[in-house]
């Protein structure tokens, strides 16, 4: 994922013009509006086809061949293990570190499993299968007591922190807090008055998160600032 900053930098200037243009709209307005400006800009994106397996050696890679995990990677640090992309991807598992799959951050069963929510990887993560389950549908939060805890310590447990997180919630680890905050309000945004027939569920009614969630989740957009993976995938 890691670029010459040069290069970079080039890239980055030469991109501004057409950012600028692209969200041309959305400029000079805040708000429900600028949320709404945003929404008719991206909407009506391409329904990739299922599996996703081959988007990860584009969206989610690390050192070259390497699942860019958030579910068990230690950003500037040592990841308990690591998956191969494509070597390591499956279906089943038995254990932590077995394989990879399709992670649904916002959970698929809350929008029917239906497109192109299903293949929108804005939100779809290649992570641990057998985390992933562990996630299941609980909404993230932060973590009182744990009941369970995975080898990068993400959590899984029991929370008073927030008023509306008094069950069973998903902890990811901190540096990656931001990430799953910005795919939750980029859902939010992109599915706004096309969530007929969504589910309502602990963090959002439709695709409209709830107060609770939102407070949740600003917290961690601001610890958690846009890294540079996050930048790199965004670049046209």
């Amino acid at each position: 994922m890691k670029k010459n900053t040069l290069l970079f930098l080039i890239v980055l200037c030469a991109s501004i013009k057409s950012f600028a243009q692209y969200y041309n709209a959305a400029f000079g307005i805040n708000g429900a509006p600028l949320k709404t400006a945003l929404h008719n800009i991206i909407k009506n994106h391409n329904t990739q086809s299922w599996p996703l397996w081959n988007y990860f050696y584009s969206t989610d890679t690390v050192n070259g061949n390497q699942v860019w995990d958030i579910y068990s990677d230690v950003p500037m640090g040592n990841p308990p293990y690591t998956f191969i992309l494509g070597t390591n991807q499956c279906g089943t598992y038995s254990q932590e570190s077995d394989c990879y799959n399709h992670e649904h951050s916002w959970p698929s069963t809350f929008f029917n499993d239906a497109s192109p929510m299903r293949t929108d990887l804005h939100h779809v993560y290649p992570t641990d299968g057998y985390v992933n389950n562990k996630r299941s549908n609980y909404p993230f939060g932060k973590v009182t007591n744990a009941s369970w805890t995975s080898q990068n310590n993400s959590k899984l447990g029991n929370s008073n922190s927030y008023p509306g997180y008094t069950d069973k919630v998903f902890e990811p680890i901190d540096s990656f807090k931001g990430d799953i905050a910005r795919t939750y309000f980029y859902m939010s945004t992109r599915y706004e008055n096309e969530d007929a027939g969504w589910g309502n569920w602990s963090m959002a009614n439709g695709a409209q998160l709830t107060a609770d969630a939102i407070t949740l989740l600003m917290n961690w957009h601001h610890n958690d600032p846009v890294s540079q993976k996050e930048i790199i995938e965004t670049m046209p």
